[in-house]
C-alpha cells in the first residue's frame, strides 16, 4: 500500500460522511476554478458551481429555467460527467478532474427562481481529490479548536492592532428591516465583539439578532451575532456587546495576529546579545 493510498484511506475513515458547504470561503480555500466547473449530460454542457462537495457525492448549482430543468429530468439516474478544477496550494495551474457520476436527482432550488440543483454520485473519486478535500476538513478542525482558544482574550482595536490585523477601520451592523449602520469596533475575539456608536443610536435589547460586516485587507467578513448587552456611556456614546458565530475567516486573522505576537516576543533584543 502506497503512502498516498494510506493517507486517502485515513481521510475517508475520518471524513467520509462529511460534506463541505460551497461557501465563498471554502471555494477560495479549495481554489475552485468556476470557469472550469461543468456537468456533461450527453451532448449538453451545463456550467455549475459546487453547493456541497463530499467524498461520495456533490450537489451543484446551475442557472436553468423551469423548462430546461423539466427537460433534464429525463436524465435522472443516468451517467454524467463532472469537470472540476481545484487549486488549494496556489499552483501555477489548477488540477483538473473529470469525474464519472450518476445523476441522482435534480430540481429547482427552493426560493431561487431559475436556479437548479443537481445531485451527482461519484463512481470513483481520485486519490488526489480525496487528499485535497480531507486536508481542507482537517484544517477546519484545527480552526475550530482555535475558535475556542481565541475566544478567551479580547483584542482591543487600537490603531496599531488594526494595522497588524489588516483591519480597514470600517464595520457595519445590520438588523432585520433596518439599513446598515456604521460602527466603531472597540474590541473583539473569535466569540464576541464590542462596538461603539454615536449618541442617538438605538440601544438594542439582549437576544437581538444582528449581522456584522468587518472589512479586513485579507477578507471582507460577514458574521451573525446576538446582542448580549447595550447601553449609553457617560458621554452619550452607545456601547454594545454581542456574541458572534464561528467565522473561519476571523479565526484565521486572529491566528495571524497572535502568532505574530508570539514570534515577536521570542526575539532577543540586540543590546542583550552585544552585552
Amino acid at each position: 500500500m502506497t503512502a498516498a493510498t494510506t493517507s486517502t484511506n485515513q481521510y475517508l475513515t475520518r471524513f467520509g460522511d462529511h460534506t463541505i458547504a460551497g461557501s465563498q470561503y471554502a471555494l477560495k480555500k479549495l481554489g475552485v476554478d468556476r470557469s472550469n466547473c461543468s456537468l456533461k449530460i450527453e451532448e449538453y454542457i451545463i456550467l455549475c458551481v459546487p453547493f456541497q462537495l463530499g467524498f461520495r457525492r456533490s450537489i451543484l448549482l446551475a442557472s436553468l429555467s423551469k423548462q430546461e430543468l423539466a427537460f433534464f429530468q429525463k436524465y435522472a439516474n443516468s451517467s454524467v460527467g463532472l469537470s472540476i478544477a481545484l487549486n488549494p496550494n496556489n499552483r501555477p495551474e489548477p488540477i483538473k478532474f473529470f469525474l464519472r457520476c450518476t445523476l441522482s436527482t435534480l430540481g429547482q432550488m427552493k426560493g431561487r427562481e431559475n436556479v437548479g440543483l443537481f445531485v451527482v454520485d461519484y463512481k470513483i473519486l481520485p486519490d488526489e481529490m480525496i487528499t485535497m478535500l480531507g486536508h481542507y476538513l482537517e484544517n477546519q478542525e484545527r480552526i475550530k479548536t482555535q475558535y475556542e482558544d481565541y475566544g478567551k482574550t479580547p483584542v482591543k482595536m487600537t490603531a496599531e492592532n488594526a494595522r497588524i490585523m489588516g483591519y480597514n477601520m470600517y464595520a457595519t451592523i445590520t438588523e432585520a428591516n433596518v439599513p446598515p449602520r456604521r460602527i466603531q469596533v472597540f474590541s473583539l475575539n473569535s466569540k464576541s465583539l464590542e462596538h461603539m456608536e454615536a449618541a442617538g443610536a438605538p440601544i438594542r435589547k439582549p437576544g437581538k439578532n444582528v449581522t456584522y460586516q468587518l472589512f479586513f485587507q485579507k477578507y471582507r467578513i460577514a458574521v451573525a451575532g446576538i446582542i448580549t448587552g447595550a447601553g449609553p456611556l457617560p458621554q452619550g456614546i452607545i456601547r454594545t456587546i454581542a456574541n458572534i458565530e464561528f467565522c473561519p475567516e476571523l479565526v484565521e486573522i486572529l491566528d495571524d495576529y497572535w502568532y505574530g505576537l508570539r514570534t515577536n516576543s521570542t526575539l532577543i533584543p540586540l543590546h542583550r546579545i552585544i552585552h
